[in-house]
């Protein structure tokens, strides 16, 4: 089926992370969704004791399991089968900067042109009215990160020249007035001791310590609220990466830092032309104008 709406992921739960509730509103209205995941998380940081010696450093078998982890959030999400870049386990987590990872051959940062003829081979099959990957820091830096959203740049304008112009590509952010509410209240509830307070063992983000970018340079948002629901399975059948809190508003990585699941997601358009806007100046459809 082609048309519809094509994101590109660097690691398995980046989907639910960053777009999940996206992707279940548009799959609730009978839109084509696509994730292509880049590679399958190897380097992750396992929570808990249950899985752990499927880590790198153990018996590394980590990325098979993940493939069955983001095959159950993607069914959350009613976005279909999982799809990797090149085929699974064409290109291996590269890890943060500096490590041992990162020198790997088969690392995604060293993915070269291949990748992009990979992905730019998707966009021409799919050709998808809408296209959605990372900002030029990846979000919060992570090389592979900054890997996918090159790629993706990359392919798409790649595939104009072979016959595919996609209409609208986007950017996924975070709107840092938003985050800002959300952990607020969050910290309050938790000084105070009402429902929904910080679990035991979780912290508040330090000032600027979750990825987000200025309010004013966000094109569009996205109310998910309808969807947080899906969002929230999705983020579950991640339990080797996330784990979320049990009134649903949050959830941590292996670090402990709460974050807010948002009943909104946010993204800049960066090629084609923006739709018809609300009072507050964004779209508030990926696909308005279309």
């Amino acid at each position: 089926m082609t048309g519809g709406l094509l994101l590109v992921h660097a690691h398995p739960d980046d989907e639910s992370i960053t777009t999940g509730g996206s992707i279940a509103h548009y799959r609730r209205r009978g839109v084509p969704v696509t994730v292509v995941t880049c590679t399958l998380g190897e380097e992750g940081e396992v929570i808990g004791d249950e899985w752990a010696q499927l880590a790198a450093e153990h018996a590394d078998q980590l990325g098979g399991y993940r493939i069955a982890e983001l095959t159950t959030a993607l069914t959350a999400l009613k976005a279909g089968p999982p799809r990797f870049l090149g085929g699974a386990g064409r290109w291996r987590d590269s890890g943060m900067a500096g490590t041992a990872a990162a020198e790997n051959p088969r690392a995604f940062v060293h993915s070269g042109a291949a990748a992009v003829e990979a992905l730019t081979a998707i966009v021409l099959e799919l050709r998808p009215e809408v296209v959605v990957g990372y900002d030029p820091r990846g979000g919060y830096g992570h090389p592979d990160h900054i890997r996918a959203h090159w790629v993706t740049s990359a392919a798409v304008t790649a595939a104009v020249e072979q016959g595919w112009d996609t209409p609208k590509f986007y950017w996924t952010v975070t709107d840092a007035d938003m985050l800002r509410l959300h952990t607020e209240a969050l910290a309050r509830r938790t000084v105070e001791g009402l429902p929904g307070a910080l679990p035991r063992g979780w912290r508040l983000p330090g000032t600027g310590e979750l990825a987000s970018v200025p309010s004013h340079t966000v094109t569009t948002t996205i109310d998910v609220s309808d969807s947080l629901a899906a969002k929230r399975a999705a983020l579950r059948a991640h339990a080797t990466q996330v784990t979320v809190a049990p009134s649903g508003r949050e959830f941590v990585l292996s670090n402990n830092v709460a974050q807010p699941v948002l009943p909104e997601e946010h993204f800049i358009l960066v090629r084609g032309t923006r739709g018809p806007v609300g009072a507050d100046g964004r779209e508030h459809d990926l696909f308005a104008g279309l």
